[in-house]
């Protein structure tokens, strides 16, 4: 009411004011006309608000008169009118300060009547069950009004007698209205109400009043089964649903309750669509959701399932084969969901009857039948259901109905069917399902012939899928399978022949399948049937071998599969390598074999390795090297190349050996020797020996075996790390020697101890380089931590002075022993470091004026493991390290700035621990990091950085005042000039605003915001995107208007572009929400265009979207259509079909038979005139969601403060369109053009030809015609301020241009004339 008093208050003063405006722009008056009219007074005709009000006071006597009382007109309720209005209606609601208008005056009374209207009735409604009501607002919906008037109505009633408004008493009161009420409108209303309603009642409530509700129920439904109007039946059914939902058992022994039941069921064929789906809906729930089918004594059935079952059959006999078969299709609808309900008696002759009705071959009924079959497998049904043998009869009933192989959509879904059908039956047995698995291996292959791509992938993806459910979990108990072997051994023997057969030329069309589905049945079945498999890895090979085979990759994937599985051994019996090193040509056909077997070995024997593997490796080495000492380099490279080959398949064979202990020691001195002496072979050494230790060494006595040979490993490994690079290697191979030292975990220690001692030895030795010291601290970071205490302490005084040291490079390395040390589990390096704490304090406190920058990293990790390890007699240690870690929250090293941020929560951590209160703690901490704020400037910002991680970490151990006190020091420090620091203080009021309550934060808003307004117009301008996200927070906290009021003029224009780009995301996201809720209805989704109440009450303002959904019910008729239709496959040939043929009804077709189309993909792109093709490039696109930059902005700053690592991300430009270009610009700009094919088809003339001079050079003016001139056409986007020095420019060009032009006609004239 006030908006709308408000809008015609300024509709009348916008009239007034163009009428005002009218009369200046008019000039003079006509004569006689100024007495007519009155005049505004000289410097009057701007006033918004005349003292002309009668408009203005008759609005407000209608609208705004004010009774002497008390009104319901409140601010709520205006908040209510609003949010209704805008579609958001909330169940917030202030119904306790709105109070109810007492009677008065005749006069008063009428006004309240006019401005209380059925709003009121639905605000009134405080019950939650009725929220799907607010939730769905329409204003202009007639039906919604109604609803809200019943509803309004039934809440003033069950107040009027005292009343609590539950469910039970609007259930009462609904009951009521239902027989009161007559016209359709309501009734639909009334019914609406009670299905939502219903569903919240007690049980006990329903099960008593059930004679009196059904008996009500079924006379609404039989006097409006024939109505016209769908939507009040719809309602009643599905009330009548819900009330038999909620019976007991003992209530389906009366005739009563199966008579209503009955009822409800001879709607499943109605010819109303959207009752004939509620009814469906409500049968399902009753068989399947009814309350006692879930309790402890459930039945197997529920007591309605035979006899659904029985008119689902009378129903499809007494349709018989009518050619539209309408309640066929009905029927099948309704068992494709209840089928799996009924007892396995019941299901038995419902398939009799779905096989019966599927030999009428119409296509419609066998593809629903088909899905009825499919819901039946897919539910898992129990025994009582779907006994196994019925299983298995009608997966052998089913083959009589195999479609063509070039009918799509009937093949598809009959796969899809024998797929679950073959699953169901192994898990319900599996011995029955092996002997059924050959035929659907069989007729799935026959598949493959198909021409539709669609379903060979759908037979290959059949077959993986029965592999890996049905077989793979039952191999286990299968032994080894042989070509003789009884069943069930046999069955696979026949499954594996029938997927072998797809190599042949027959299938060659869809050779990448059968290749797939290989190489899952090498992954299933590959350990046990290995012998029956031999003969198609040999053709896998050969077919690998045929020039231009385009499935390259397809073989490899396959045979990796199978050495996965089999093992090397297996498959280089079947396809042997044929390289020996005697070849007399360098084809070597089976070569490809080696990468295959290197990526995919694998739980093979080290010994086959070592018998096989390296005497060919040291063969081909030779031979390389006998080649190079011929001057043939091409044939010692692809040796080399070869053997270098072979090296790589030790890793594979390290990992999960079988013969560790029998094996390796054969294999170690020949790997010992590949690390001195063979640089090449180095990395790919090392990285076997890290693989078999820690994947080939399971157990204890594995360990000790290959732990044995350390003594003769590691001396080998120092040597070779602490060589230059020179000798030694690339740094990469370096690298793989320092990671292999990780042998030292199953190193005995005392070995370890004897390493180090002999490391520090040479460590302090004048004699050793630079480089060899560096190399050996290398070695003693790998080798510390598992040295026993006394070790460490001698290393300790070893490397003390280098922590000291000015060599930057000793000084790192040094603390990287010293943090190895302390963060290491083992009992005598915790030992080490509780009895040297004190030394080690003193130490690191020592070496803080000498410490470099590339040290801070490892000494901060250092001291963050020493400090969580400290008491409350070591706080001044603590307190000492408080400017240090506080600058190395702005190290250049990002591990550096990270390891500073840990040290520094737990050194808060620390605090805690020390007592004698958190809050005391935290109070005492926060005072040592305050003494930063008087710093330099980089103190200052790395200190700010720091009360933000803590103030993050420890919120719940901060008082409140320590809070303000904060943040009135931050809100200061934004007058900085400098911007680092105002940087931090921006991040400190994210964080602050993200982390603290409202309430609490509310009496700091202005002084945040003022310190914020008054930043520096520098400071604006660099930090706005900063500023943008945080008054998106400060909005969002505490409102526009707040927000705007505290902060100064020239950040209103952000403020409302922020306050627009909210509005717009909140409508986005609601729609979405109301599209999710629309989804989890429980009714079945409203066909367009019909009068249901789900319709009535949607939101229907985009109607771009209704356009579409009713584009593509369209799409769906017509294609439901297209589907209805069936054709008949004529004999080949020209050969007669014969109709008695048992295979004749694969030649009823559900897809128009004609010529096999390639498997080709569509390339969708345009053609030019002469042939070429056109392909436009797409333009990235960017979201430009407008949260996202405020979620970045606090990644941003949570990166800032160690709590976040940065990812990289890339920066997209969007690139604007060039003004010039017209809106068609979208088009292709190519024309064709050329010689021979490429000429122009269509010859157009030039531009300005018509005015081309026939005798000489230039233009003529043609009579009747526009005169020869460049016309500039008018374009708005030349307005473009920005642009406009760029179009100034074009023009002056143009002028230019014109006037060279004039210049040289006149000179030409002026010599003419001479002449």
């Amino acid at each position: 009411m006030v908006a709308g008093a408000g809008s015609g208050n300024r509709a009348v003063g916008a009239a007034a004011r163009g009428a005002g405006s009218s009369m200046a722009r008019s000039g003079r008056l006509r004569s006689g006309a100024a007495a007519k009219l009155k005049r505004w007074r000289k410097g009057h005709s701007s006033d918004s608000n005349p003292e002309t009000r009668q408009h203005r006071l008759a609005a407000r006597s209608r609208f705004c008169s004010r009774p002497a009382e008390k009104s319901n007109l409140t601010v709520d309720a205006v908040k209510l009118h609003n949010e209704l209005q805008s579609g958001s209606l909330r169940l917030e609601r202030a119904g306790d300060s709105a109070q109810r208008m007492e009677e008065g005056s005749a006069e008063e009374a009428a006004t309240e009547k006019s401005s209380g209207t059925f709003l009121s009735g639905l605000s009134d409604c405080t019950n939650v069950t009725f929220s799907k009501v607010q939730r769905f607002w329409e204003s202009n919906s007639a039906a919604h009004k109604e609803i809200c008037a019943v509803l309004a109505a039934v809440t003033e009633v069950i107040r009027s007698r005292g009343g609590k408004e539950s469910e039970t008493e609007y259930f009462a009161a609904l009951m009521t209205t239902l027989e009161a009420v007559e016209s359709p409108e309501s009734l639909s209303a009334v019914a609406y109400l009670l299905n939502i309603v219903l569903k919240r009642v007690p049980s006990p409530v329903l099960i008593k009043k059930f004679s009196d509700a059904s008996k009500a129920f079924m006379s609404i439904v039989s006097s409006q089964a024939c109505s016209s109007s769908t939507s009040a039946l719809r309602w009643v059914l599905s009330c009548l649903a819900t009330l038999l939902r909620k019976q007991d058992l003992a209530a389906w022994s009366y005739p009563v309750t199966l008579h209503v039941f009955h009822g409800l069921l001879s709607f499943c064929v109605h010819t109303k669509p959207k009752v004939r789906k509620a009814a469906q809906h409500g049968v399902c729930s009753v068989l399947r959701g009814s309350e006692f089918m879930f309790g402890d004594a459930a039945p197997e059935h529920h007591p309605a399932a035979p006899s659904t079952a029985k008119f689902c059959v009378q129903e499809i006999e007494k349709a018989g084969g009518a050619k539209e078969a309408t309640t066929t299709l009905h029927v099948l609808a309704l068992l494709r969901d209840v089928l799996p309900c009924f007892p396995a008696a019941v299901v038995k002759t419902c398939c009799e009857t779905l096989l019966r009705v599927m030999t009428l071959s119409h296509v419609l009924v066998t593809a629903c039948a088909m899905q009825a079959f499919h819901s039946l497998f897919s539910a898992q049904a129990s025994v009582a259901c779907l006994p196994a043998e019925l299983n298995a009869q009608i997966i052998t009933a089913l083959y009589d109905y195999v479609p063509s192989t070039s009918d799509l959509q009937p093949l598809l879904t009959w796969l899809s069917t024998m797929e679950r059908a073959h699953i169901n039956l192994g898990r319900l047995q599996k011995d029955l399902c092996w002997a059924h698995l050959p035929r659907i291996f069989s007729a799935a292959m026959n598949c493959f012939l198909s021409p539709h791509s669609q379903v060979v992938s759908a037979a290959a993806q059949t077959l993986e899928t029965i592999l890996s459910e049905c077989i793979a979990p039952h191999m286990e108990d299968v032994g080894t399978v042989s070509a003789s072997a009884p069943a069930p051994a046999a069955y696979l023997c026949k499954m594996f022949r029938s997927v072998e057969e797809g190599l042949t030329y027959r299938f060659h069309a869809a050779w990448d399948e059968v290749l797939r589905v290989l190489e899952v049945f090498f992954e299933t079945c590959g350990k046990q049937c290995h012998p029956i498999m031999r003969k198609c890895l040999q053709s896998l090979c050969d077919l690998r071998l045929s020039p231009h085979f385009p499935y390259t990759a397809e073989v490899d994937q396959a045979v990796g599969a199978a050495v996965s599985t089999m093992g090397p051994e297996v498959l280089l019996e079947a396809v042997p390598l044929e390289i020996n090193g005697k070849e007399e040509t360098l084809d070597f056909p089976r070569s490809w074999l080696l990468p295959v077997l290197r990526d995919n070995v694998q739980g093979a024997r080290l010994g086959f390795f070592t018998s096989y593997f390296l005497p060919l490796a040291a063969t081909l080495k030779s031979r390389a090297l006998e080649f190079t000492q011929a001057g043939k380099s091409v044939e010692a490279k692809i040796y080399d190349t070869l053997q270098w080959q072979v090296w790589t398949l030790l890793p594979g064979f390290c990992t999960h050996p079988t013969d560790v202990l029998g094996a390796f020691k054969g294999l170690a001195r020949t790997m010992g020797m590949a690390i001195s002496e063979r640089p090449d072979l180095r990395p790919t050494v090392c990285q076997a020996l890290r693989t078999l230790i820690h994947k080939g060494c399971e157990t204890d006595a594995e360990r000790a075996e290959v732990g044995r040979f350390a003594k003769n490993f590691l001396p080998i490994l120092f040597n070779v790390y602490s060589q230059p690079e020179e000798d030694g290697g690339t740094s990469a191979q370096r690298r793989s020697v320092l990671d292999t030292v990780r042998y030292l975990t199953i190193t005995d220690p005392q070995m370890v101890c004897g390493f180090l001692e002999k490391a520090s030895a040479k460590l302090t030795s004048p004699e050793s380089s630079e480089f060899a010291r560096l190399s050996i601290l290398d070695l003693v970071v790998a080798m510390a931590p598992y040295a026993d205490e006394q070790s460490l302490d001698s290393l300790y005084r070893t490397i003390q002075p280098s922590l000291q040291s000015k060599e930057r490079s000793m000084q790192k390395k040094a603390y990287r022993v010293l943090e190895e040390v302390c963060a290491a589990p083992h009992a005598p390096c915790q030992a080490f470091v509780h009895s040297h704490l004190q030394e080690l304090q003193a130490a690191l406190l020592d070496s803080l004026k000498s410490a470099a920058s590339p040290a801070k990293r490892p000494r901060l990790k250092c001291l963050f493991h020493i400090v969580k390890q400290l008491s409350a007699e070591h706080e001044p240690f603590v307190t000492a390290l408080v400017p240090e870690v506080i600058l190395c929250t702005k190290e250049v090293s990002v591990g550096a700035r990270k390891n500073a941020f840990m040290l520094l929560v737990e050194m808060g951590h620390a605090f805690i621990r020390f007592g004698p209160t958190p809050e005391e703690a935290m109070q005492r901490f926060l005072l040592l990091i305050y003494v930063g704020l008087t710093g330099s400037v980089t103190m200052i910002s790395c200190t700010v950085l720091a009360l933000t991680r803590l103030f993050f970490e420890f919120k719940d151990h901060l008082e409140f005042s320590v809070v303000e006190q904060l943040l009135q020091n931050i809100c200061l420090l934004l007058a900085s000039r400098t911007r680092d620091v105002v940087k931090a203080a921006l991040g400190f009021l994210k964080v602050t605003l993200l982390l603290v309550d409202t309430k609490l934060l509310a009496k700091h808003v202005q002084t945040m915001l003022e310190a914020v307004g008054n930043l520096s117009d520098d400071m604006r301008r660099h930090f706005r995107m900063k500023l943008r996200n945080l008054f998106i927070k400060f909005i969002r906290k505490f409102g526009f208007e707040l927000v705007k009021g505290l902060l100064p003029a020239e950040y209103h224009k952000v403020l409302v572009n922020i306050r627009k780009a909210e509005s717009r995301s909140r409508k986005q996201r609601a729609l979405k929400k109301a599209a999710a809720d629309m989804d989890e209805e429980e009714a079945p989704a409203p066909q367009p265009r019909g009068d249901s109440m789900e319709e009535i009450l949607a939101d229907s303002e985009d109607e771009e979207e209704e356009e579409e959904e009713r584009h593509r019910s369209k799409e769906w008729r017509k294609q439901a259509r297209q589907k209805g239709q069936a054709w008949l496959k004529e004999g080949e040939d020209d050969e007669p079909l014969n109709f008695l043929d048992p295979n004749v009804s694969q030649r009823v077709l559900a897809t128009k038979p004609g010529s096999k189309r390639s498997r080709g993909v569509s390339h969708d792109f345009q053609m030019s005139e002469d042939g070429r093709l056109i392909i436009h490039e797409e333009e990235e696109e960017l979201d430009d969601d407008e949260g996202k930059g405020a979620d970045e902005e606090m990644a941003d700053v949570l990166q800032d403060v160690g709590l976040r690592s940065k990812k990289s991300q890339k920066r997209r430009f969007r690139e604007e369109p060039d003004d010039e270009e017209a809106e068609g610009g979208a088009s292709s700009q190519y024309r064709a053009g050329g010689s021979g094919i490429h000429r122009p088809l269509n010859k157009e003339p030039a531009f300005g030809a018509e005015y081309r001079s026939k005798k000489g050079k230039g233009d003529v003016k043609k009579k009747g015609q526009l005169d020869p001139y460049a016309y500039i056409p008018l374009n708005r986007a030349k307005l473009n301020r920005r642009k406009r020095a760029k179009m100034q420019g074009q023009f002056k060009g143009l002028m230019k241009g014109a006037q060279r032009g004039a210049k040289a006609g006149r000179r030409n004239r002026l010599k003419s004339q001479r002449s």
